[in-house]
Parts: C-alpha cells; structure tokens; sequence
C-alpha cells in the first residue's frame, strides 16, 4: 500500500519559514521522482517544486530562490524549505511521486500552510 504522508505545516507570519516533510512508504523511493504541488482556496492544483531521482530539482518561478527542495533516500523522505513566505503561498501543499519506470503517479493528503499576521 502506497502512503505519501506530509507533516510540518502550520501558521507562520509573512517572511517566516516553514519546513515540510512527505515520508513515503509501498514505492521504491529511489525509482520515483519526488514533488510538491499545491492548493490554494478556489485555485486549481499547481506545481511548486521537483527533485528527480537523480537529485535535479527545478522550481516554479513564484517559489524560486525562496524555497529549496530536497530528498533523502535513506529515509524516503523529501523535504521542502519554505523561507520568506508570503500570503500568497498560503494553500494545502501536497507530496507527489512518480515512478519513472511504470510512470505511476500517486499523492499525500496534503499539509496546511497559511501565512498571515
């Protein structure tokens, strides 16, 4: 059984930092790459972050060089480090991974993030 699950989240002030977490179990984490994605209140789904399994990650440009992407295949675990966070990033932040062998995708339940004052 495939468990993505997400942890960290939480209320944070503008230009706070948070660091989330996705510890995956039931895939071969070393196999799959990693992303997260996120959802605001009445806004679809959207990129944020990727680390493929080869460790190069890429970014969407609202996040980039504010936030850093990374995975630990020991622990099957990636990792996001959110710094300088704005209202706008506020959303449900989901995990994401995708096997590159049978392109499976599968998703966590999702984290909540909300910046505000």
């Amino acid at each position: 059984q495939v468990q993505l699950v997400e942890s960290g989240g939480g209320l944070v002030r503008p230009e706070g930092s948070l660091r989330l977490s996705c510890a995956a179990s039931g895939i071969i984490f070393s196999r799959n790459h990693m992303a997260w994605y996120r959802q605001a209140p009445g806004k679809q789904r959207e990129f944020v972050a990727r680390i493929t399994v080869g460790g190069s990650s890429d970014y969407d440009d609202f996040v980039q060089g504010r936030f850093t992407i990374s995975r630990d295949n020991a622990k099957n675990t990636i990792y996001l480090q959110m710094n300088s966070l704005k209202p706008e990033d506020t959303a449900v932040y989901y995990c994401n991974s995708s096997d590159v062998i049978f392109d499976k995708d599968n998703w966590g339940q999702g984290t909540q993030v909300t910046v505000a004052s």
